[in-house]
């Protein structure tokens, strides 16, 4: 059987040594049968030139390398998309999630499913800041997708090639992979593991990062904002005639001019829903605007090492470049 190791690399030059050495031992049990793909995502320090070493010293090690940063879950495609294994086992470079659990995550596959995925029973390493956004996210998620996908996991999972393919049929540009995979379907089961903290180098998740990825999980799942929207302007259209009769209730009553308070409070009421509903409505339309261009998800500027079916690679590599 053969097994594929997908790992996405982004400034990762100090993690890389520390990964190979931990992954060597993982990979033993199929050390005749398994590659581990890593992709540097345009890094701007010595990763290319540290994943070169890798190969080295470590046949098994097949690494790519774009022409430009795109970003983790493209990178991550792009590792996919080249991966021959019948199963794929995807997780970073950072070393946070224990590659030693691989054979467990096997024997569960064994089992009869399709996709296993990790579940962060304990984040270690991670500020309150980070830890409870983290627990609100996949929470509001859920909330309002319409698929439901797991709670505190990440792309850290073993997957079958059946459902590899499914994922991989799916074009689209903004791309949440976890999601992906949790719509495809199949047999699914999670594995609590306990998220340790970085070994080497910086998060490449800032928050306005982090906020992009919230944005594009939810408008690729829900079209509940869509729906929220048309909500507020109900509100809007039923608070404007409670504010109606009170004006007209006042001058009938009381005798009373309208102030400039009441008038400053509804023009910056009805405004602010104004323009939280084209701020939704532009979400998707930016979205619908991105597919329609159809571009490439990315192009490949490098390769290093050789896989036994080095022949499917060189022809998915000549089709992004001549795209």
């Amino acid at each position: 059987m053969q097994l594929s190791i997908v790992i996405p690399c982004m400034n990762e030059e100090e993690s890389i040594p520390l990964l190979i050495d931990r992954l060597k031992g993982v990979v033993e049990p199929w050390k005749e049968n398994a590659e581990i793909i890593l992709v540097d995502d345009g890094s701007t320090d010595g990763t290319w030139e540290a994943i070169q070493v890798a190969h080295r010293k470590v046949p098994q090690v097949h690494g790519i390398r774009l022409s430009a940063n795109r970003g983790h879950q493209i990178a991550l495609t792009a590792g996919l998309e080249v991966a021959i294994g019948e199963r794929i086992f995807m997780l970073d470079a950072d070393l946070q999630d224990p590659p030693e659990i691989l054979p467990e995550m096997m024997l569960m596959m064994d089992a009869g499913y399709d996709v296993v995925y990790g579940r962060r029973a304990v984040r270690r390493g991670e500020t309150v800041f980070k830890r409870t956004t983290a627990f609100l996210f996949y929470r509001i998620l859920n909330s309002l997708s319409d698929v439901a996908i797991p709670n505190d996991t990440g792309d850290f999972r073993l997957v079958s090639r059946r459902a590899l393919n499914a994922v991989l049929e799916m074009p689209e540009q903004s791309r949440f992979i976890r999601g992906m995979f949790a719509w495809v379907g199949f047999r699914q089961i999670g594995l609590e593991y306990v998220r340790e903290a970085r070994t080497a180098g910086v998060t490449k998740y800032p928050f306005r990062a982090m906020l992009r990825f919230a944005t594009d999980a939810l408008t690729g799942f829900s079209i509940r904002p869509l729906r929220f929207a048309t909500r507020l302007s109900f509100l809007s259209l039923f608070v404007t005639l409670l504010m109606a009769i009170y004006v007209v209730g006042s001058l009938i009553l009381f005798n009373t001019a309208p102030g400039w308070a009441s008038m400053v409070l509804a023009v910056s009421f009805f405004s602010g829903i104004q323009l939280l509903t084209l701020g939704i409505l532009g979400e998707y339309i930016g979205r619908l605007y991105v597919e329609t261009k159809r571009r490439p998800l990315y192009f490949l500027s490098e390769e290093v090492g050789n896989c036994e079916n080095t022949e499917i690679k060189k022809e998915s590599i000549m089709k992004k470049e001549v795209t």
